[in-house]
């Protein structure tokens, strides 16, 4: 990942560093992406539910249940096992969705303000990473779903300071990702109030052009009575074109709210264990109450599966794992080049596609409104949506042995791919599939929407990076 200019020992965010300061906040939604990304691949989210009850069922009378006991008992937890894993996955994703919002939200602040967001090459490329200036520092991993993730997730949109401090900051330091949000606000509230601060001629992602949806078929999950709910409501928030201090204030509120909250719902404890006891109902970002802020979305998921877990070790002893009927078994951190050479060819697309997103995102901050609509629509949006979760989906379908001789199912690593300036990052793209097909058949089907994507040049920051690698 690129750096940010330091903002060493400097806790005030003033005219002479706001945009580096906001430069930070875009990283620190970036760096949030592959994270939830990562466990969000991690679940089965449709795993055969008759298999699991039929196992179950066996187990139970090997415990001594009669045989109505143990069909009804399997039963009952093998649905529990279909909504958690249903549940969990549309949660994830949508705290995914709301993160590439507020990407889209601190650029645009930037935009109106000083100019120029980055988002291409700020990926974070060293594994654990850390979120650039969070006091204290606490590793981020990209890992499958557990206790110890939904953890992570708790630290990373926490309300209140972590246990701990860095004594050393990299970068503007800051406790919570909601204080750092406060000093960017107390600056533009003290500093730019006069409306020719705000530079209302430069390309933004607005609303009202189709280009932020909250939810997608893959945000919504059936509860055990089969009825579908919706993780992201609709009023919870959406693109605003920063054109003074009231819309550059609402933008960062929108962030703050929907991950944080408004200050009223959960918190972890005193001592940084995770709140499951005294859990409240939560706190929530939209006005008729329909969707929990971030932090209590993950509170939520990690007291219902730790739940979870306790009751099947009860039944079954405590080392059995729940985790096994809907959780693949992806390792931690993993790199394209611990895979087998055909595995390797599909994840190095996978993370082209990925980067891809990053450029094209980018490419809209300096596009005209036809040029960014046909960029968004048929390439933000269709490599996402299609190609991209078709190719993480397929990812644990391949199996290889690990560096430790124990079996993984592969999984997307989300590592930031290089486009070279010889070619468009596009032509890059059709020949890391045309290399990716000839070893594995399963992805030709994407051949069409591959060759469909908008054709976007690098031209406009390769010279910056360049510029940056050589100060």
């Amino acid at each position: 990942m690129q750096k940010t200019a330091l903002l060493q020992g400097k806790h005030e965010v003033n005219p002479s560093n706001i945009k580096e300061a906001l430069q930070q906040a875009t990283e620190i939604e970036i760096a949030t992406i592959p994270v939830y990304l990562y466990t969000y691949y991690s679940i089965n989210r449709v795993p055969d539910q008759t298999s699991i009850q039929n196992e179950l069922e066996a187990m139970l009378l090997k415990k001594g249940m009669t045989q109505q006991d143990a069909e009804e008992k399997a039963l009952a937890l093998s649905a529990r096992i279909m909504v958690i894993s249903n549940k969990a996955g549309a949660l994830i994703l949508s705290v995914v969705i709301e993160e590439m919002l507020h990407m889209s939200l601190a650029s645009n602040v930037k935009q109106a303000l000083v100019g120029d967001p980055e988002l291409v090459g700020k990926s974070p490329s060293v594994w654990p990473a850390y979120l650039p200036g969070h006091e204290p520092p606490f590793p981020i991993n990209r890992s499958k779903l557990s206790l110890d993730q939904l953890y992570t997730f708790l630290q990373i949109e926490s309300p209140k300071p972590l246990l701990g401090k860095d004594d050393k900051p990299t970068a503007l330091p800051y406790v919570t990702i909601g204080e750092f949000y406060q000093l960017i606000e107390d600056c533009i509230t003290r500093d730019f109030s006069n409306p020719q601060c705000y530079h209302t001629d430069r390309p933004q992602l607005i609303p009202g052009r189709a280009y932020y949806a909250q939810n997608d078929i893959d945000t919504v999950y059936y509860n055990k009575y089969h009825k579908p709910k919706f993780e992201n409501a609709a009023d919870s928030g959406d693109l605003v074109h920063v054109v003074d201090q009231v819309s550059a204030l609402k933008a960062l509120e929108t962030i703050v709210t929907q991950g944080e909250g408004s200050k009223g719902g959960n918190t972890l404890n005193p001592d940084g264990s995770v709140n499951c006891a005294g859990i409240k109902p939560g706190d929530y970002d939209d006005k008729a109450h329909e969707e929990l802020a971030h932090f209590d979305k993950f509170n939520q998921l990690y007291c219902q599966l730790q739940a979870l877990q306790e009751e099947f070790k009860g039944l079954f002893g405590d080392d059995f794992d729940v985790g096994q009927y809907f959780i693949y078994n992806v390792p931690d951190n993993p790199s394209t080049s611990d895979y087998p050479e055909t595995v390797q060819k599909v994840s190095t697309l996978t993370n082209a596609v990925y980067s891809y997103l990053y450029v094209m995102t980018q490419a809209c901050y300096r596009a005209d409104a036809n040029t960014q609509y046909e960029i968004f629509m048929f390439g933000i949006h269709k490599s996402m949506m299609w190609i991209l979760g078709s190719l993480c989906s397929m990812m644990p379908s391949f199996k290889y042995i690990g560096h430790d001789g124990r079996e993984y199912e592969a999984a997307p690593t989300f590592e930031e791919y290089t486009f070279s300036a010889a070619s468009t990052p596009k032509a890059q793209i059709i020949q890391l599939f045309n290399e990716a097909v000839a070893v594995y058949d399963g992805v030709a089907y994407l051949k069409e929407r591959i060759e469909d994507l908008p054709n976007v040049p690098l031209e406009g920051y390769l010279e910056k990076t360049e510029q940056a690698l050589m100060a």
